[in-house]
């Protein structure tokens, strides 16, 4: 009977002790793949951003989470390669802000989760089977909006009546549609569009160069992330040439540029910090609906305006959400 005491009484220490081992076991930390197009000086506001609302939802970077960044620095043919890293560093989930950092983590892992802050229509490019039910290891926020691109043609023909001639800076790896309805805004404008291709920095100045010869009055960009990664070289030429111009997205009008329109991009980078938190609760992507962007900005750089010798309509300025004097 002692013998039978002395062995319970041994077994009993035994899971006792195992559960004080268990107990001071340190829990895993989880950890986030981030994976950027251009630089982490372009991208500031927005890893910020990304974090704010990670903070909000109670996660700090190397306390209680640790995010790994991997930067392209504005060559988008590096990114299937850090894709491949973050995938070798077993992420929990990655973040991939556009489409070609989606691309690349899409050919990177069909398991892992990704959330993509502010893609261009992921149904039309195959990250998604539909908004309501994406359907696979990918979701999260559209800033799909290409009817914006023609609005912006016309808030810059009401902000500048004069102008007739319009240069498109645009990637020609993304889709056509913001173009098409820069095309039709142009054509019920009476402005002569002239799409001008982006690829590297040299490109760059050869589409300053075109403008010149044959007259430009203003330039548009299209929303990508390789323009946004060139933004200052392209506003350092757009005021060398004394030219205006209007943007989709809030830096590059505090940069400089004259004009921009379109979704609060900070906005969505926040927002997609809520994906990542539901995801590493158990959610799965397949089941969070894809969320489209619901609040817009016009941005009007008057100070930009002013340096460049342009006198902004004041229908267009009283529209503003924000004025930079």
């Amino acid at each position: 009977m002692n013998r039978k005491f002395s062995y319970l009484a041994l077994v009993a220490m035994l899971f006792a002790l195992c559960g004080s081992v268990e107990a001071q076991q340190p829990k895993k930390v989880p950890r986030i793949g981030f994976l950027i197009t251009g630089s982490r000086t372009t991208e500031a506001d927005r890893i910020e951003a990304f974090s704010q609302g990670l903070r909000e939802l109670g996660y700090i970077d190397e306390k209680n989470i640790k995010i790994e960044y991997r930067f392209a620095e504005g060559v988008p043919e590096r990114q299937p390669g850090l894709a491949e890293e973050l995938v070798r560093l077993n992420v929990d989930v990655i973040v991939a802000p556009n489409t070609l950092a989606v691309e690349a983590a899409k050919q990177a892992t069909t398991t892992i989760p990704i959330v993509f802050p502010g893609v261009a229509d992921p149904v039309a490019f195959g990250f998604v089977a539909s908004l309501a039910r994406p359907g696979g290891n990918i979701t999260g926020l559209t800033n799909y909006s290409p009817e914006l691109s023609g609005k912006r043609m016309e808030l810059l023909k009401e902000a500048l009546p004069w102008i007739s001639r319009v240069g498109v800076l645009r990637d020609p790896r993304q889709r056509p549609d913001s173009f098409k309805e820069t095309q039709i805004a142009g054509q019920s404008l009476a402005i002569k569009v002239r799409s001008l291709e982006i690829r590297n920095a040299a490109d760059v100045e050869t589409a300053f160069s075109a403008m010149r010869k044959e007259h430009a009055d203003a330039f548009t960009t299209l929303p990508h992330a390789l323009l946004t990664f060139h933004r200052k070289q392209i506003l350092v030429l757009a005021g060398r040439d004394r030219l205006p111009s209007t943007h989709s997205d809030r830096r590059w009008a505090e940069a400089g540029g004259v004009m921009s329109y379109g979704p609060d991009a900070l906005n969505i980078y926040r927002r997609a910090a809520t994906y990542v938190d539901k995801i590493l609760k158990g959610a799965k992507p397949a089941e969070l609906p894809v969320e489209q962007p619901t609040k817009f900005e016009l941005v009007i750089n008057l100070k930009a305006a002013k340096q460049i010798g342009l006198t902004i309509s004041p229908n267009v300025l009283a529209r503003a959400d924000m004025v930079i004097r």
